[in-house]
């Protein structure tokens, strides 16, 4: 009986792992050893790969192949010299085999020699009988030089030569998305569809670019002729609820959400959406639980902690909505968006020493939005605590120069400190800036603004300008 080519490679596989394992010596044929170093690279298990290849080279010192597999190996673990000696050796020996060019490339690329290695690749691409490898590997190329244009075309050029190859299709599309060319993007796609009208990644792309143009009703079209073509595509129901959420269409969305979920493992992504649109509907109860799953299947889904803190924020639970940012900070307390929640809700309850390290570490986080410095500021004047305050503003001074807001916050601060000089030199700065906002100072410093010379001066301006 004749074994079929997976249950040779199989068998050769199971004799070379016993072999290992007892120490005797097997002989295999050359073309055995490539499978069996072919399959560990697939597999990431370079260790054996390497032992394949020596005992390889040691039965067959004089086959080409092994020895370019011995380069491959070697140029994945950067040992660039020895590859390159190698396969000048081979290109002595057979100077019309693709593969010690398609390796030079390699080796050229990881040198971030990316034009050298596109010469090289153009060399392989005369001579191979597998242009579509080659046409990839010259689009990677070009995208390291963020030359999307051609990385385009060679992508394209690949995917002709193997219409299957879907992850060429992503990277032209990675390209038109770069180059702003939506258009362009739905012909070709249109284009490819009328020759595979059953690709289901064709129509799930299809209707990617609709969604980003807010053609809802195209989109909604396009992820269902993906799920005609593939009713297990799990990646065209979750776009598909997203569109169905946009249309206002909240319970077919949530029946397209709920059928990935029977297709394979629930993910966070789809009890998060879940939860939005039963939130949306007013069923508060199904919301928070699918929320709550959110935050179990994924504990790192910054979304899921968010969704949950804002849900009770909204409701105005703000003991609640503190208890889960909390959570959420002690499992990652580097998120910006967690503090900034944080900071808002301890204000919200008057613990202003916490909301104060709240707007703190969102700042040293690297958020510099006005709205950050400003908040910091008036807790600080709370606090009573008028140098920080000015400190705080004369840092956001340098994100945020000539800004009324802060220059009127200014003013009453060093009227405050009895630093008159200052507070006329920041009012007069914050008058010009805008007159209508003097009414921060009558907010925040109602002592200051009762001052007669603070009253005419504003007064003096106000009829200056009418």
């Amino acid at each position: 009986m004749q074994l079929s080519h997976n249950e040779e490679n199989n068998f050769s596989l199971t004799r070379f792992e016993s072999m290992l394992k007892t120490n005797d010596v097997l002989f295999f044929d050359s073309e055995e050893f490539e499978n069996i170093i072919h399959h560990y690279l697939e597999n990431g298990k370079i260790a054996l790969a390497k032992k394949a290849v020596k005992l390889g080279l040691s039965q067959h010192p004089t086959s080409v192949n092994l020895k370019l597999l011995r380069v491959e190996i070697l140029v994945f673990e950067d040992k660039l010299d020895q590859a390159e000696g190698i396969l000048n050796e081979i290109y002595d020996l057979e100077s019309s085999n693709e593969e010690i060019y398609i390796q030079k490339a390699n080796i050229l690329s990881k040198k971030d020699l990316h034009h050298e290695a596109i010469k090289m690749l153009e060399t392989a691409l005369e001579i191979t009988y597998d242009e579509a490898d080659v046409y990839s590997l010259l689009g990677m190329e070009y995208l390291f030089l963020e030359d999307f244009e051609n990385a385009k075309q060679n992508f394209m050029k690949c995917l002709e030569a193997d219409e299957e190859d879907y992850s060429a299709l992503y990277n032209i599309m990675y390209c038109f998305d770069f180059l702003e060319q939506k258009q362009g993007a739905i012909d070709y796609l249109n284009s490819f569809l009328d020759r595979n009208p059953y690709s289901e990644v064709g129509w799930h792309q299809l209707g990617k670019q609709y969604f980003d143009l807010k053609n809802y009703s195209k989109a909604l079209s396009a992820f269902d002729f993906a799920i005609i073509s593939d009713d297990t595509f799990i990646g065209a129901y979750l776009e598909k609820g997203k569109v169905l959420e946009k249309l206002g269409r909240l319970n077919e969305a949530i029946e397209n959400y709920t059928i990935t979920m029977d297709l394979d493992d629930p993910t966070s992504f789809a009890y998060l959406r879940i939860g939005k649109c039963y939130e949306k509907l007013g069923l508060d109860e199904l919301a928070l639980k699918n929320y709550r799953q959110t935050v179990h299947e994924d504990p790192l889904l910054d979304k899921g902690w968010i969704a949950i803190t804002d849900f009770f924020y909204k409701k105005g639970n703000y003991q609640k909505s503190l208890y889960y940012i909390n959570k959420a900070i002690n499992i990652d307390g580097e998120n910006v968006l967690y503090w900034k929640r944080y900071a808002r809700i301890n204000n919200k309850l008057q613990h202003l020493e916490e909301a104060e390290r709240g707007y703190r570490r969102t700042l040293e986080l690297g958020n510099y939005e006005l709205e950050t410095w400003i908040k910091r500021c008036d807790v600080l004047i709370d606090l009573g605590e008028f140098e920080a305050a000015i400190q705080n503003l004369l840092q956001a001074v340098e994100f945020y120069p000539e800004t009324a807001e802060i220059e009127y916050r200014l003013a009453g601060l060093y009227f405050m400190l009895h630093e008159p000089e200052k507070g006329n030199f920041h009012l007069n700065n914050a008058l010009k800036m805008d007159s209508e906002y003097y009414i921060i100072i009558e907010e925040l410093f109602p002592s200051i603004f009762a001052r007669k010379s603070v009253k005419d001066k504003i007064k003096l301006h106000l009829k200056s300008c009418s």
